[in-house]
């Protein structure tokens, strides 16, 4: 079957099978990926992906907005906002004004966010490198590089239709 089916009038009509679609297997693999590894920082720490991305985040960078964190954690801005927000009253997260902007705030961890970071950094390494197990390792830089090549093209097409917001 060549993934054509017939219509009301007897034509040939296109068909989409989610299953061997490149957009729909990768965004498995990512939510699937996701919850795996959120299970582990959840048991640990209570968190969920937006609070967990933005410990890291803010863990690697240091300080930033709100708006920075979303843009490189391809994030919509209110996942962010929540999540900063029960971050905050964890006091996993410290806010400090801009006072050239007072609609935005400098984000930081914590001392006591960066205790929950370090701890969860050795965790999600173990974790990253369980995933890749069953790639043999001279493999490992070719999907490296096919997953750089498909985020640059991704990219390119989201400037091309000025595609929607982050989720």
């Amino acid at each position: 079957m060549d993934g054509r089916s017939v219509d009301d009038r007897g034509e040939g009509v296109r068909k989409l099978e989610l299953e061997g679609f490149l957009p729909y297997r990768l965004n498995v693999l990512a939510s699937t990926v996701s919850q795996a590894l959120s299970g582990l920082y959840a048991r640990r720490y209570g968190f969920g992906i937006p609070e967990w991305r933005i410990i890291a985040t803010l863990g690697q960078f240091g300080t930033m907005t709100a708006k920075d964190i979303g843009g490189h954690s391809h994030m919509h801005k209110t996942k962010v906002s929540r999540a900063v927000a029960s971050l905050t009253r964890r006091k996993l997260v410290t806010r400090r004004a801009n006072r050239q902007d007072l609609r935005e705030s400098f984000l930081a961890l914590s001392p006591d966010g960066r205790a929950v970071y370090d701890d969860l950094v050795p965790v999600a390494l173990d974790f990253e490198q369980s995933l890749l197990r069953g790639i043999a390792t001279g493999d490992r830089g070719d999907i490296d590089a096919l997953i750089g090549r498909l985020i640059a093209r991704a990219e390119a097409l989201l400037a091309e239709t000025g595609g929607g917001e982050p989720e």
